[in-house]
């Protein structure tokens, strides 16, 4: 399992399965979208405007990525 939160988007993402697969996109509610792969099976879950609705310094002691906008020179 991987997280990663992206800073300039404001987008948490869970991912399950690491294994490279089609996925598709289904929306559950207005902020969590589901990424669903082989078999019917979650492979990720976006969470939409995550500061708003989690509190991000709470899931330590989990591991996560934070990904900041880079500038392109």
């Amino acid at each position: 399992m991987k997280i990663t939160y992206d800073v300039s988007k404001d987008l948490l993402y869970i991912r399950l399965d690491d294994q490279p697969q089609p996925v598709i996109n289904r929306r559950v509610s207005e902020s969590v979208v589901l990424d669903i792969g082989e078999g019917d099976r979650i492979v990720g879950i976006e969470i939409l405007d995550a500061s708003e609705s989690l509190a991000l310094e709470r899931l330590l002691p989990v591991q996560f990525q934070v990904l900041q906008e880079t500038a392109l020179v």
